[in-house]
Order: C-alpha cells, then structure tokens, then sequence
C-alpha cells in the first residue's frame, strides 16, 4: 500500500508541473498536509503561482473544488450558507431552505484570507476543526476529505485583519513561498502569459485519499521520536524552566499540545510518501519550521533584535538534543 501511495505522490507531482514550475518544496509541504487531513496556509507575494497551484491540485485529485475570494465585506452566511424562505405557490405556505456555500466542497481555496474581518474569518473555525458548520439551530456535516488551502500576502497591510491566534492554531502548515530561483524564473518569462492550459489527468479519488489518510495515521511511531517533537515543542514555552534563555527573551507565548500532534502526524505521513515506515527525528526536523512557525509569538524584544520565529525555530533545532 505504501508503494502505492509513493507512485501516487509521484504521478501527482509530475502533472503539478505540466502547469507550475517549480515550487518542489511547497508542492511536497502541500501533499503532507493533504495526506495527513491537515489544513495548510501559504504566504507568499502576488505572483507565485498560490492560486493555480491549488486550483490545478483540484483537478489531480478530482475532488470537488470551491474558491473563495476574501473581502473586507464577505459575511460568514457567505461562506457557510443561508436559510431562505420558500412560498409554496398552491398552498402559500412558507417553509426555510438552506442553501449551501462554498464550504460544502472537498477542497476549499481561502484566497487572501487576511482581507476578511475576524466575524468571517472564524466562520471557517468550526469548519476546520470539527468537519461541520451551524446556521441558525441546525448542524450540517461536511464531506470528507474537507481541506482548507489559504493565501496570505505577507507585505500588504492596508485592508487586512489579523488571523487570530484560534484560527492559526487551526492550520497545520505554516508554508513560506518564496520567489523561484533564476532557471525556473528564465522558464516562466518564456512562458505566454495568457497559454491555454494543458489537460491535467486525475491520479486519486476522495474515496482513495480518506483511505491513504487512515494508512498514514496507523505508521507507527518510536517513543525517542515522539519525545523528540514533545521535547522540542515544550522548548518553544518561555515559562517552561528548562526551556533556553533565548526562548526566555524573545517569546511570549511557544506552541500547544496541538503542535506535538502535528509534528508527529507529518512526520508520519512524510516517511509514507516516500514508501517507508520508518520515522526518523530528520522527519521532525523536516516539518518543524512550518508547523511551529506561527504558533510561537515574540515579544518587543525580539522585533527590536530582528527575531523572528524561524531564527528561534532554526537554534532550537540546532539546540535541543535528540536524546
């Protein structure tokens, strides 16, 4: 099975780049999440392919896709949906109808998702944590696989919210992207601007990703592993005792139990893709950065030394003993 699933990963990845160059990292990161059921949030500038990425990962994985553009005026019921009232033309009675939004998918696109107020915002909450949404008194159960994919433009401040720091918790990626290097760069400038896509062929099914999902969660794990993630993630709290003085200094609040989960979790699932059953500390230290990176908050202290999370993320790795 776990054979499978690496062909899989392979054949996925070779028709990402019928499309996008490049970007090997993230399209690695993204997959993790998507076999893990982890929810991911990419920052990057305008530009870097984030919207197509995900749409074109829609079509690999035939999966039922939904894109929504975050505004400073998007409501939640825009989101979720609306209860409607409907008049029988023979009887004239009312009756309400919800109407789903475009929540109801299997992979949803939160373009921009720092533009929307925080009311909006936390309509993904529930979402993303308990595969559900409320409108009014009722309860409706999304379909899995249920994956949130959001953008973020890290330089444009004007018109943007905050994520809260719940919401954040939510994603289990953090995932950075950066500008391509200069030979997929020369690449893209041949490129046309406004080329014809090429056909992309669908490689899984919903059915066949729940089943790789459960796959990837029963690998089993070492203790000397998981006290390594534990370790590390106790480390990221400047009220742990133990914890480095420069942890001490620069951050607030390190990361939750929830983290642990999460480096384990991707640990696993990055040593199946690969075929393997075997998780090694290198698989922590592998996913570390983006699933810690926003769930450590500096201090004053830290902006005024030019500190941020991944420098604190990178000495920790570099610290912390694997025994």
């Amino acid at each position: 099975m776990l054979k499978e699933i690496e062909l899989a990963k392979k054949r996925i990845i070779h028709q990402m780049h019928r499309v996008i160059i490049g970007q090997d990292e993230t399209i690695e990161k993204i997959l993790i999440g998507l076999f893990a059921g982890g929810h991911c949030l990419l920052i990057g500038v305008p530009g870097l392919a984030k919207t197509l990425m995900i749409r074109t990962l829609s079509k690999i994985l035939d999966l039922k896709f939904k894109r929504i553009q975050f505004t400073p005026d998007l409501m939640p019921s825009d989101i979720t949906g609306i209860d409607i009232i409907e008049e029988n033309p023979e009887t004239r009675q009312r009756s309400l109808r919800f109407v789903p939004g475009p929540i109801f998918a299997n992979l949803v696109l939160a373009d921009e998702i720092n533009r929307a107020p925080p009311k909006t915002q936390a309509a993904l909450l529930e979402a993303m944590q308990e595969y559900q949404i409320t409108v009014g008194t009722r309860t409706y159960n999304l379909e899995k696989p249920f994956l949130v994919l959001a953008t973020q433009n890290p330089i444009e401040l004007e018109g943007t919210y905050p994520l809260p720091e719940a919401q954040l918790d939510r994603f289990m990626f953090s995932i950075y992207i950066d500008y391509p290097d200069i030979e997929d760069e020369k690449k893209i400038a041949e490129q046309e601007v406004f080329q014809v896509m090429p056909e992309i062929e669908p490689v899984l099914n919903g059915e066949r990703i729940i089943k790789f999902q459960k796959l990837m969660r029963a690998i089993p794990v070492s203790d000397y592993v998981v006290n390594y993630a534990v370790n590390l993630v106790r480390n990221t709290r400047p009220n742990n005792g133990k914890c480095p003085d420069f942890v001490k200094n620069y951050v607030s609040w390190g990361a939750g139990p929830r983290a642990a989960q999460y480096l384990v979790l991707a640990a696993r699932t990055r040593a199946g893709l690969r075929g393997d059953v075997n998780v090694s500390v290198q698989d922590i230290k592998h996913v570390a950065e983006n699933v810690l990176r926003h769930r450590i908050f500096t201090n004053f202290t830290a902006d005024a030394d030019g500190v941020d999370s991944c420098k604190i993320i990178k000495r920790l790795l570099q610290e912390i003993p694997e025994s």
